[in-house]
């Protein structure tokens, strides 16, 4: 397993919608969470995954699509996370629509 120890970001863009990815440890998870809600009120969405080990060595998973369509945005990320093995890190995505549906396969991608 491995884990992030600082704060990284990326910028993409889909068929006109811009999608801001950032991926923190876990101690910087929820204070990054506020601070991009703040910082990106007129965003579509900010969905997130977490990995994370508690008190008893057990890993603990969760992921939101913050509005998306079910299971498209935050368990992808939920699954780079695992792929990546990372642990004690969260993903979140910031995405700004740009008119143009993406559909299912598009928002997992």
């Amino acid at each position: 397993m491995q884990t992030v120890l600082r704060v990284v970001s990326t910028k993409t863009e889909a068929k006109k919608s811009t999608f801001l990815c950032f991926l923190c440890p876990i101690c910087e998870f929820k204070a990054l969470h506020e601070r991009l809600k703040a910082e990106h009120p007129k965003a579509a969405h900010v969905v997130w995954a977490l990995r994370e080990r508690n008190g008893y060595g057990q890993i603990v998973e969760n992921q939101s699509d913050d509005g998306e369509p079910k299971g498209t945005s935050g368990q992808p990320s939920l699954n780079a996370l695992r792929g990546a093995q990372l642990i004690n890190a969260g993903a979140l995505i910031v995405r700004y629509f740009g008119g143009i549906k993406l559909g299912t396969g598009g928002l997992v991608r």
